[in-house]
């Protein structure tokens, strides 16, 4: 498709998503958003990301070659939204994408982006010391050249319906002038882990992990000056305090607002509830192996029948109720309902206490000294569930699963770490059980990321270490698929395939609304990505307060 077909597209796109395209606007400028947050990034380094408010700042600090637009379409080209690249073109065989840079395109430190820094970040994407978490969606691409410094060429081994989304969606462009000469293994020390050059909207100006993390403007930014000064992310570990900010007037954004918060909102309107769309979910993971000893399988959750048995004991309708009231709904799989390949017709594991109790009798775990609690061999049914302290959801949540699966004769004991320490933990295997989230891409390739098998190209955040040969060779069949019809026969397939092996119980889907200060108008936020419209976020004058009043230093 040439840039010509897709400008007529993109303009469609952009008439109906102003948080997406940049148009006339009379909002006001000026002002500072401070946005609360339970978690702060664990790193400034895109490829090294792994969270999803690492996702946030980068993706302000650093510009994309192209965006999904907000039909979050995957297939080809249509509807994806200009970034550093102002156009591009593909070869008759669609093996090969020119892209064309915005020659207004320039790093912070005033040097321009070029085709050399499309070219290095490939190479670091792609470079196992490095370790990036989404490299195995790089996997169709070959290679990259650079004809000139404006003109980067991507080559494919082969076409792939969601060939440009892959590329596009994961590789950020990052600073070949700054950081080439370092060796792949120690980005992870690089300056630019603590003060980060990007070429996006936003500049960095400091960061206090845990605490604080502020950007300011860029305003000499190639596709215009954000409409805001800066923005500053507050972080709480506890989440009643993240929303107690933004109530207090402290604040002027949050991300989500959990059931507790709709009670406290104050009857004078100052702060909202603004509804939007989630590609979030959340399970209870059980680790495959021995949070102790990584290579030996776990002792209760290696056996298939008993992760089934575990599942069938659970009521995730009363959890979603009881946390959520109407605001989430049961989980179906590992899928959020909003992607396109959601799929509703899946045959999951039903509850039946009953059921599961004989079951367990039949697995040789009984409660023979009677205290409440089943055992075999002398082995109490006992595990752990690591939990953020962050995520209010998630601890209700926790707790209820305590009380269920006691109900059956199963001691479970809650874990509560702070997140970045949750995510610590998480990313080495040192838990028994988990409840985890996701925060899944509008391509089905995300599910390989997070459950397929571990390995160099699917799998990178599979924490718990599933593995299940007929859900890989289903999934990677979908991917690869010519015709959707087919994709959705494959995912189907895979979907079921995990549901049947039970690695995780599936519990809720979350309604998002996010929290807003009547001082700050905020465009439609994407589902997969909030913050991709705060340069047209404005806060109103009249209602600015004295930190308004001053932009974030420019370091």
């Amino acid at each position: 498709m040439t840039h010509s077909r897709f400008r007529s597209l993109a303009l469609l796109f952009c008439l109906a998503a102003s948080s997406a395209c940049r148009g006339t606007d009379a909002s006001p400028t000026g002002g500072v958003v401070v946005v609360s947050s339970g978690a702060d990034a664990e790193t400034l380094v895109p490829p090294l990301v792994e969270g999803s408010q690492g996702r946030v700042v980068t993706e302000l600090i650093y510009d994309k070659l192209a965006d999904v637009g907000p039909a979050l379409n995957t297939f080809g080209d249509v509807g994806f939204v200009p970034k550093l690249a102002r156009s591009w073109d593909w070869s008759r065989d669609s093996l090969t994408i020119t892209f064309h840079l915005d020659p207004g395109a320039r790093w912070h430190d005033g040097q321009p982006v070029t085709a050399y820094d499309v070219q290095y970040a490939f190479r670091v994407w792609t470079d196992s010391a490095v370790g990036a978490v989404q490299r195995a969606a790089l996997a169709a691409v070959d290679s990259v050249s650079a004809p000139d410094s404006r003109t980067a060429r991507v080559y494919f081994r082969e076409r792939t319906p969601e060939q440009f989304y892959a590329f596009t969606y994961t590789l950020i462009p990052l600073p070949a002038h700054r950081l080439a000469s370092l060796p792949g293994a120690a980005l992870r020390d690089a300056p630019e882990v603590r003060s980060p050059v990007g070429s996006g909207p936003f500049r960095f100006v400091s960061w206090a992990p845990r605490t604080r993390l502020e950007l300011s403007a860029n305003t000499a930014y190639y596709a215009g000056r954000p409409r805001v000064d800066g923005v500053v992310f507050v972080f709480a570990a506890q989440g009643a305090t993240v929303a107690a900010r933004l109530l207090a007037g402290e604040a002027d954004f949050v991300e989500q607002l959990s059931p507790p918060d709709f009670a406290q909102l104050p009857r004078d309107g100052a702060v909202r509830a603004q509804p939007y769309g989630s590609l979030d979910y959340t399970f209870l993971l059980f680790n495959q192996f021995d949070a102790r000893d990584a290579a030996r399988p776990h002792p209760i959750f290696a056996d298939r029948a008993m992760r089934r048995v575990l599942t069938a004991a659970i009521d995730r309708s009363t959890i979603v109720r009881s946390v959520f009231d109407s605001l989430a709904r049961p989980a179906i799989g590992p899928f959020s309902r909003m992607q396109w390949t959601a799929d509703t017709t899946l045959t999951g594991i039903a509850f039946d206490p009953s059921a599961a109790a004989r079951m367990l009798d039949s697995l040789g775990w009984r409660d023979t000294d009677r205290n409440g609690i089943r055992e075999r061999a002398g082995r109490p049914l006992a595990f752990s569930v690591l939990v953020p302290a962050s995520s209010r959801p998630r601890q209700a949540a926790a707790v209820l699963l305590q009380a269920q699966f006691k109900a059956v004769g199963v001691a479970v004991t809650i874990e509560q770490t702070d997140f970045n320490t949750f995510l610590d933990r998480a990313r080495r295997g040192a838990f028994d059980a988990m409840v985890s989230g996701v925060r899944t891409s509008p391509s089905p390739r995300g599910v390989r990321d997070w459950w397929g098998t571990p390995g160099p190209d699917r799998g990178i955040q599979n924490w718990g270490r599933w593995s299940n040969a007929e859900f890989d060779a289903q999934l990677d069949s979908a991917l690869s698929a010519p015709r959707v019809e087919e994709l959705r026969a494959h995912i189907h397939a895979a979907y079921q395939a995990a549901l049947n092996d039970a690695p995780a119980i599936w519990l809720y889907e979350p309604r998002f609304f996010a929290g807003v200060h009547r001082r700050l108008t905020v465009r439609a936020l994407r589902p997969d990505a909030w913050w991709s419209g705060i340069v047209n976020w404005s806060i109103d004058p009249a209602q600015r307060l004295p930190r308004d009043r001053r932009a974030p230093a420019t370091p």
